[in-house]
C-alpha cells in the first residue's frame, strides 16, 4: 500500500497494485505541472482511496472526458482520469510512501519540452 498527499498536506490519498508508470511529456502534462514533463502511476480506480481532503480536491476538465485533480489550498497537481477508463494515475512526485517503478517509459515524446535536453533522451531503452 502506498500513500500520498498534497504540499500543504491536506489531501491524503492511498493506493495499492500500481499497474504501470510513465513520464508524460503532453502539453496538458506540461502545463499542469510547470515542468517538462509529469510522472504518473496508475491503478485501478477502485484501488485509489481519498483519506482526507476531499472538499479541497478540485478537479478541472482539461479535454473531453479527463479530469485533473489539485489541492485548491496549495494547488499540487495530484492526479488525472479519463471517464470512460476504470484506471486513475497518481503524480509520483506526490507520494510519501517510497515507490520506485522498474521501468518508467516516456510518452507522447513527440511533444517533448525543446528547452530541456534531458527531456529529448528516451529514458525507455
Amino acid at each position: 500500500m502506498y500513500q500520498g498527499s498534497c504540499l500543504c498536506g491536506q489531501i491524503r490519498y492511498q493506493l495499492i497494485a500500481p499497474i504501470r508508470a510513465s513520464h508524460c511529456h503532453c502539453r496538458m502534462c506540461q502545463k499542469q505541472h510547470g515542468a517538462a514533463f509529469a510522472t504518473y502511476v496508475s491503478v485501478q480506480l477502485s484501488d485509489f482511496q481519498l483519506l482526507s481532503g476531499e472538499d479541497l480536491l478540485v478537479q478541472f476538465q482539461s479535454s473531453p472526458g479527463i479530469y485533473r485533480g489539485f489541492c485548491h489550498c496549495c494547488g499540487s497537481s495530484l492526479f488525472w482520469r479519463d471517464s470512460s477508463s476504470d484506471e486513475i494515475a497518481a503524480a509520483l512526485a506526490s507520494f510519501d510512501t517510497p515507490y520506485v517503478p522498474e521501468q518508467i517509459p516516456d510518452i507522447y515524446s513527440q511533444s517533448h519540452a525543446l528547452w530541456c535536453p534531458a527531456a529529448q533522451q528516451d529514458r525507455s531503452s
